[in-house]
């Protein structure tokens, strides 16, 4: 069977296991129900999530033109600290950037093959842990807008990673760490100012991922480089399909991408 679709972030339920979905054309592939199957990868065009047209795509699903301009990919996405939604200051359109900045965010710590801080909104919770790979995951602080979060998280990566080791994250043996341990450790590093932005839950999140086997030594694709492959697909982490032949595929950095999946 063969669908042609446009690569974007797959969906999921958090559930044992997790559960992954393609939304191809308006048809949701079970991506879950593949495992154990051969996969065929194949590069067909692109397909901007911004302005919809077939042009290279430079990062984060969008051509250059629309990678330096669209509001949803501004330095803030990745750097919360300079968020400017709760000064009223707009970075390229305000009232996306104030829907999008002024809600709840969480600071958290999680094990994605070793121990990291990240922000995410609230409502993204558990799914950004989800993405990242995270095999355990604890809230450290909410705050009521990004730019809060986001200076926690500078003060915090101080200390500790800000950014997943894909490789690790993507091992057999991820190491144990006790993250109300490493909370409690690094509580005295948060600003004074932002002391009563600290949640006292400590419940530790547990996710499973659909992982039959590991790769043993990983071969990241890249359909710019190499515009088709196959393999038995063997499991799925993160954003990450793993297949038998030691290849990882990265959906995430391919949104964008227009594919002929066949299977």
């Amino acid at each position: 069977m063969k669908i042609t679709g446009l690569l974007t972030k797959m969906i999921t339920e958090n559930e044992n296991p997790i559960q992954y979905y393609l939304n191809f054309n308006e048809e949701i592939i079970i991506i879950n129900q593949l495992l154990n199957k051969n996969i065929k990868i194949r590069f067909n065009h692109y397909q901007c999530l911004g302005c919809g047209k077939d042009k290279e795509i430079f990062a984060m699903g969008y051509c250059r033109e629309c990678y330096f301009s669209s509001p949803y990919v501004g330095e803030w996405v990745i750097r919360p600290e300079l968020s400017t939604a709760h000064l009223g200051k707009k970075d390229r359109d305000l009232e996306v950037e104030t829907q999008i900045q002024l809600q709840p965010h969480v600071v958290y710590l999680a094990n994605s093959g070793g121990l990291k801080v990240g922000v995410t909104r609230k409502s993204q919770i558990p799914t950004r842990w989800i993405d990242q790979g995270a095999e355990y995951a604890v809230k450290l602080a909410e705050t009521q807008n990004r730019y809060d979060a986001g200076v926690i998280e500078v003060a915090l990566k101080k200390h500790i990673a800000d950014k997943t080791n894909y490789r690790k994250m993507l091992s057999e043996n991820v190491p144990f760490v006790d993250l109300p341990e490493k909370k409690m450790e690094l509580l005295d590093f948060i600003p004074e100012e932002l002391q009563h932005f600290i949640v006292e839950d400590n419940q530790v999140t547990q996710l499973h991922y659909p992982i039959y086997a590991y790769p043993l030594a990983i071969k990241s694709v890249s359909l710019k480089k190499n515009p088709e492959f196959e393999g038995n697909l063997t499991g799925i982490k993160g954003q990450y399909l793993l297949f038998d032949n030691n290849l990882v595929f990265n959906i995430r950095s391919h949104e964008g991408f227009v594919v002929d999946l066949e299977f």
